[in-house]
């Protein structure tokens, strides 16, 4: 792609039909809200303006413009503390109208999994997400390559077959 590559915003305003997120590390970088949620803090899920952030509208205008967006997770079990916050704010990824599963890691053992979280855009676009060991986000990678697209798209629907939605999942 040319060194103008667009960004997610970009992307996702863009996309047509379906935006599928792929994630697969067990702990992340820390932020401000996973911090608090470590010290117990938690949130009012009536109040919506308090948790409700641009991301969540931009997936909620897209779902509005038809687009389908879906969400898989690969986790270890017993599931990381970063794990169960995720769990716990996928609320707020519903509520923006993404679907959500989640594959236990010990599931997808005979699948072919990819090394790198990753979006891909209406099956034409991808974004890789490249991370440290301990989990610092590094830089993103976009890619318009048709064989590298195609065999990401088929992992993802890989998991996505063998993964239980959110509201069948327990941690």
């Amino acid at each position: 792609m040319p060194s103008s590559a667009p960004t997610f915003d970009d992307l996702l305003a863009g996309a047509k039909s379906s935006a599928v997120h792929l994630e697969l590390r067990d702990t992340y970088y820390s932020n401000p809200r996973f911090e608090a949620w470590q010290r117990g803090e938690r949130v009012d899920w009536n109040d919506r303006a308090s948790w409700w952030r641009p991301f969540h509208q931009q997936i909620a205008d897209a779902v509005g413009r038809g687009v389908r967006v879906r969400r898989a997770r690969v986790v270890s079990e017993p599931v990381t503390q970063y794990i169960r916050w995720e769990y716990y704010q996928t609320r707020a990824n519903l509520a923006a109208g993404e679907d959500v599963r989640w594959l236990p890691r010990a599931a997808a053992t005979e699948l072919l999994l990819p090394v790198n979280d990753f979006w891909i855009f209406d099956d034409e676009v991808i974004e890789l997400h490249h991370f440290s060991g301990a989990g610092q986000f590094l830089r993103d990678e976009f890619s318009a390559v048709p064989a590298l697209v195609k065999q990401h798209a088929a992992a993802f629907e890989q998991v996505w077959d063998n993964a239980r939605p959110h509201d069948q999942y327990e941690i």
